[in-house]
């Protein structure tokens, strides 16, 4: 999922999704030019935040 669509689906902004991406938070996915995320990874790494 791009990722406009990933920061909206966890409520968070997209600078926040390349951030954790860029921190090896969660795996980036698709072309240089075309950043694709799995849901499922994001999801996880939210409640594991929220739990702590």
């Amino acid at each position: 999922m791009s990722t406009e669509l990933a920061a909206l689906a966890v409520g968070v902004k997209e600078a926040t999704i390349r951030k954790w991406a860029s921190r090896g938070k969660i795996r980036r996915y698709g072309s240089p030019g075309r950043a694709e995320y799995d849901l499922d990874e994001i999801l996880l790494m939210v409640v594991k935040k929220t739990t702590h």
